[in-house]
């Protein structure tokens, strides 16, 4: 296929790179690193699949200098305030683009999904370590497995392309019928350490859950029992599996980390706010998510303060 990638962080940086590595010709937009992505290419480093430089067919700044639309548009930018999916996706969609979403949080999709109401929109959650650590160069930390489904559910046989592409490259692609519950799914890990690690002062996540082990189940309980309220039911044992993997797993900065350390917004609202709303809307008890949650907003309200020069 031909594949554009828009955004070339940590995750659209690392799976388009895999996609070019199984044959698809693909092209990427690229923002504040164009100048180097356009020169260099983009460096992969892994410890499990190599390390290799990926250089796209092309790089452009915007979708409205292509020649030709893709066949695959994938969006791989953090679903935070002020961000113009919609616009950035306008000029990369012909009528049978598929648009495929790699982002995290809880209904990511309705947004695109009206904006483009005749386009195949695909759903897709990376559970992997990866970040972005100069411009054109990222390192890959761990694991790498790519869920994809049709919004609101089924798998076309363009879902099954791209997971048979991943599993090609190195890594596990899953095609699900229900890509919704597997959201779900993904945000008990999520609403508990993304916010916990930023509310620490930026504590790794074997920190948080050898510390304070109790209040991450509680967390991830709560998410659990939104999930099943509002009708998608998870695992009995999805905490303890949740809990005994990151026990495992490298100590690990979050994504909402760094991103608080480098002075950008964090995904608070689809991966907190999302989930307290729909707790609130079913009648479950959250007491611990919406802690966490006013917490997290009143962090962001004393940032934003500091940033115009009136802290509090």
């Amino acid at each position: 296929m031909n594949i554009l990638v828009i955004g070339t962080g940590a995750i659209g940086s690392f799976y388009g790179a895999l996609l070019a590595k199984t044959g698809h010709c693909v092209s990427v937009v690229a923002r504040s690193d164009y100048e180097t992505v356009k020169a260099k290419g983009i460096r992969i480093r892994s410890a499990t699949l190599g390390d290799y430089t990926f250089r796209p067919a092309a790089v452009v700044r915007s979708a409205a200098e292509l020649e030709t639309k893709p066949d695959c548009t994938l969006l791989c930018i953090k679903v935070v305030e002020g961000a113009d999916r919609v616009g950035l996706l306008r000029d990369a969609v012909a009528p049978d683009t598929g648009i495929v979403l790699i982002s995290n949080g809880i209904d990511i999709e309705p947004e695109v999904a009206a904006a483009f109401p005749d386009n195949e929109v695909i759903s897709g959650l990376a559970f992997i370590g990866v970040t972005r650590t100069a411009p054109g160069e990222i390192w890959h930390q761990a694991y790498g497995r790519l869920m994809l489904g049709n919004y609101p559910g089924g798998v076309s046989e363009r879902v099954k392309t791209l997971a048979a592409a991943f599993e090609e490259a190195g890594i596990d692609g899953i095609a699900t019928e229900n890509i919704t519950t597997a959201r779900w799914q993904k945000c008990v890990w999520n609403a508990a350490f993304n916010p916990l690690s930023v509310l620490s002062g930026g504590l790794d996540t074997l920190d948080i859950l050898s510390t304070q082990e109790g209040f991450v189940r509680a967390i991830m309980q709560e998410i659990r029992a939104v999930a099943a309220a509002n009708g998608h039911p998870l695992p009995e044992d999805i905490v303890e599996k949740n809990v005994a993997s990151t026990y495992k797993m490298p100590p690990y900065k979050t994504s909402m980390l760094v991103d608080f350390e480098a002075g950008q917004p964090m995904e608070t609202e689809v991966i907190l706010g999302n989930a307290v709303r729909a707790g609130r809307r079913t009648r479950v008890a959250i007491p611990h998510l919406e802690s966490v949650y006013a917490l997290m907003k009143l962090l962001e309200l004393r940032t934003s303060k500091s940033l115009w020069g009136n802290p509090p």
